[in-house]
């Protein structure tokens, strides 16, 4: 029993130093903002569809590099590699390469419903973050945009659900702003707690 207690305490103690160094993903949603513009542009230009798409799949390969220039801004651990949670949660995005499948599918067979498909994996694939960050954004996040997109795809074009994402990663943005700025302060009081404790001991 004490084993178990133990390990929970360690497991509780690996997601918080994950959650403190990487500010909880805060740069991978930064740096799709601009992504999700671009692709909303492309899809309110008058190229062909099938160039939009082939456009929309180009647009994700700089969200790596610029997660990683947008994390020595904000003073973020890339790489974490101390914290074997890192490579849990490299594990949970590159999940989402074999879902792409079904969207290269749609490429071909439903190029108007492409751009939907592809939120909603991206909207999905966000579910095990909400664990390993321990953020209620994440799981919110995770069952608003994959259900949010179903119903706009089924009644508007791929640009407005673009514009929907921009939206929405803007919110995400600074949904984890805020709980990263309410944890640090959380943790701000428990040391003037502790401190104040010591103090009055010594005295």
């Amino acid at each position: 029993m004490k084993d178990r207690e133990m390990l929970c305490l360690a497991l509780q103690e690996l997601k918080a130093d994950c959650r403190k160094k990487q500010k909880r993903g805060l740069p991978f949603i930064l740096a799709s903002v601009p992504l999700w513009l671009m692709i909303s542009v492309i899809h309110i230009s008058s190229l062909p569809i099938l160039t939009k798409n082939l456009y929309t799949f180009f647009c994700s390969a700089p969200l790596v590099p610029l997660a990683y220039l947008i994390s020595k801004v904000i003073g973020v651990d890339f790489q974490n590699k101390d914290n074997p949670l890192t490579k849990l949660g490299l594990i949970f995005t590159v999940n989402q390469i074999f879902y792409l499948l079904i969207v290269m599918w749609v490429y071909a067979a439903i190029p108007d419903k492409m751009v939907m498909v592809y939120a909603m994996v991206f909207g999905a694939h966000l579910f095990p973050y909400g664990w390993l960050y321990q953020s209620k954004t994440y799981y919110i996040l995770s069952v608003i945009v994959p259900i949010g997109v179903l119903i706009l795809g089924l009644h508007y074009n791929a640009a407005i659900i673009a514009i929907f994402m921009v939206i929405i990663e803007v919110i995400f943005c600074f949904s984890l702003i805020i709980e990263n700025r309410i944890e640090n302060q959380q943790e701000e009081k428990l040391h003037i707690i502790i401190k104040t404790s010591y103090r009055i001991k010594e005295e």
